[in-house]
């Protein structure tokens, strides 16, 4: 049950729920601002009326100090009493008790309210003067503030209107300016349903967000399809090699079958035995790429290279080439995996002697940030045109890197995947035999 708002607000539209909220809010503050000068409109009349009678006291008050009698203008009382309150200009009593009297010879406001047929507030001001005579008298001037409470209530009820008309039309305005604003937006999505296959969204004229946005999603789009294009050629590749290992064991079996002798047999199993443990290998190549690529990455552990390279050579099938580890430092700790750390060095040893003519040199190096692994063999090299390519998935550099030099075109792929997803570097040259160099970084792990 507490969900079932938030999922009401969700299914309305961007526009109305914009519109409801500035509603919502206009509507508040204009209705907060009316009641606010509602009750500064009593107040606001009050003093209005305290400044027309102190004018006017003014001239009374020096109308009685020249000893005359002073003139009422329309509107307005003006009385001249004694000190204690009682009239000295001959006129009726006052309506004034002893501390209202008090109050106007201080020099404060006083309002008198009468209750009769109608109710009437009285606004009076004073001020003691002194007649010629040398007698003191209290001028008050005072006039009845008619409608006062029916103009503050009348001016509540309209400021309240204007509030509401005021909230009116901020809605209006808010929901045709979302319209406007978003009309770009409904356009930039139907022209995304209707996108055809390697085309691309057209960009606004205006330099604002919509067309940051269109352009982000274009480089979205070409993000996509070369993903696309990568793992239809990664899955054409893939078919392409695991129909040669099948199709080669399937045949070997059959001849097998049909042709009875024992030494064809034996023969024919060792070949099935071969190219499936080439299937077995290429699979395990693809189970790892794909794991990498659906982003399962282990934690990342100190791992000693000089160790980890010696331990390599001493994997190596006899008859291999001569490899020699040269190690610059005792120790040097990087941050991977053993299994990361063993599939580089087994790769990069394998392929270099796949090629070498007589001697292979690994070197560990470290700097202060970075560990070094460093491969050099002495066979044909790379050339510089197929440089950047030896480290994609499936790629040979020539027939000689075929099925008959024991390659399938995964080792470096999966060596290049291993060390960038821990931020590291490899790259291949030209060694100082001749042949190829391939350098692999890693992150170093201080001890």
């Amino acid at each position: 049950m507490t969900s079932s708002p938030r999922r009401w607000w969700l299914r309305r539209s961007l526009r109305f729920r914009i519109t409801l909220v500035t509603t919502t809010i206009t509507l508040a503050l204009l209705f907060g601002l009316a009641v606010l000068a509602g009750k500064a409109l009593g107040p606001l009349l009050v003093n209005s009326v305290d400044a027309e009678l102190r004018n006017a006291l003014s001239t009374a008050s020096a109308t009685v100090e020249a000893g005359r009698a002073p003139s009422a203008p329309e509107g307005i009382d003006v009385r001249v009493l004694d000190t204690a309150g009682a009239p000295v200009d001959g006129d009726g009593a006052v309506r004034l008790d002893e501390q209202d009297v008090r109050a106007l010879k201080s020099g404060l406001p006083v309002s008198n309210r009468f209750t009769g047929e109608v109710t009437t507030t009285v606004r009076w001001l004073g001020s003691v003067v002194v007649t010629p005579d040398g007698m003191p008298r209290l001028v008050a001037v005072g006039t009845p503030m008619v409608g006062s409470e029916a103009a503050k209530a009348d001016g509540s009820r309209w400021l309240l209107l204007v509030a509401l008309v005021g909230a009116l039309a901020a809605t209006l305005a808010t929901w045709l300016g979302v319209r406007s604003a978003l009309r770009p937006v409904g356009r930039m999505r139907r022209s995304v349903k209707d996108l055809p296959q390697g085309r691309r969204l057209p960009l606004p004229e205006a330099h604002d967000e919509l067309r940051a946005l269109a352009s982000d999603f274009n480089a979205l789009l070409a993000r996509q399809e070369e993903a696309s294009e990568r793992l239809r050629r990664f899955t054409g590749d893939a078919a392409h090699e695991l129909r040669s290992p099948v199709a080669s064991i399937r045949v070997q079996a059959e001849v097998a079958v049909t042709n009875p002798d024992p030494e064809l047999s034996q023969e024919t199993l060792g070949d099935i035995l071969e190219e499936s443990e080439r299937l077995s290998a290429l699979l395990d190549g693809l189970l790892a790429l794909a794991r990498s690529d659906a982003g399962e990455v282990p934690p990342a552990e100190p791992v000693e290279l000089v160790t980890e390279a010696r331990d390599a050579v001493a994997r190596l099938p006899a008859g291999s080439p001569s490899v020699r580890v040269s190690a610059v430092v005792p120790q040097a700790w990087a941050l991977a995996t053993h299994a990361e750390v063993e599939l580089v060095l087994n790769n990069l040893l394998r392929n270099a002697c796949r090629y070498a003519e007589g001697q292979i040199v690994v070197s560990v190096l470290a700097s202060r940030a970075r560990v070094r692994v460093v491969v050099d063999d002495d066979g044909p090299g790379v050339a510089p045109e197929h440089r950047e390519h030896v480290f994609d998935r499936f790629y040979r550099v020539s027939d000689d890197r075929a099925r008959t030099s024991g390659g399938n075109g995964l080792g470096l792929a999966m060596v290049a995947e291993a060390v960038r997803r821990r931020g590291g570097r490899v790259t291949v040259g030209e060694s100082p035999d001749g042949g190829a160099r391939f350098q692999v970084s890693w992150r170093r792990h201080a001890r």
